[in-house]
């Protein structure tokens, strides 16, 4: 990859649009973040159902929202599916699921490791999400009442935006600069 410019995918499986629109927020600023200036980082967010070509970018970030405890099957496939060409560029997972103060849940998806080792990944992080009854099947809303889930938009705005110059500065070869510490929604 020519340290001077870069593609990026950002691929996410997402059931209700919140995953969906971090990933169109971490590609905007990695776009527009101080070290893609430097070297003409480009970003575009794809939904993993379109099934986007990982060999058409320099490298990807690939994510999941995070339901019982697992990745989506979508993106659990793209992942299996793309390996090889996936091992062979700069990979980040993300992970959109818990909800609350504390978070809960307060464990990792449990393929996320998994997943990690065999793209060889640079790193995994996970992010809070968001819990819109109104957004829910009927199956979904009971689980969601029998765990007694707290209903809510939990994203942090701010760790995004951080975690998008962190990998903008990776690719650059160069520290990251950190962003404003507000946790407010992409405007």
């Amino acid at each position: 990859m020519d340290r001077h410019s870069a593609r990026v995918l950002v691929t996410v499986a997402s059931r209700h649009g919140a995953t969906a629109e971090m990933a169109t927020a971490l590609a905007r600023w990695l776009s527009e973040s101080a070290s893609a200036r430097g070297c003409r980082l480009s970003a575009v967010a794809v939904p993993v159902e379109r099934r986007p070509d990982p060999a058409r970018y320099d490298a990807v970030v690939l994510g999941s929202a995070v339901y019982a405890g697992r990745w989506l099957q979508p993106a659990r496939h793209y992942a299996a599916e793309h390996a090889s060409t996936l091992r062979t560029r700069p990979v980040w997972l993300m992970s959109s699921g818990p909800i609350g103060e504390p978070p809960f849940p307060p464990d990792e998806p449990y393929d996320a490791g998994p997943i990690a080792a065999s793209l060889t990944a640079r790193a995994h992080r996970t992010f809070p999400g968001r819990l819109d009854k109104q957004l829910l099947s009927i199956g979904e809303r009971a689980m969601v009442t029998a765990m007694r889930a707290p209903v809510g938009d939990f994203r942090d705005w701010a760790a995004v935006r951080g975690w998008a110059e962190e990998i903008a500065a990776d690719l650059a070869g160069l520290p990251a600069d950190r962003p404003p510490a507000a946790s407010s929604a992409p405007s």
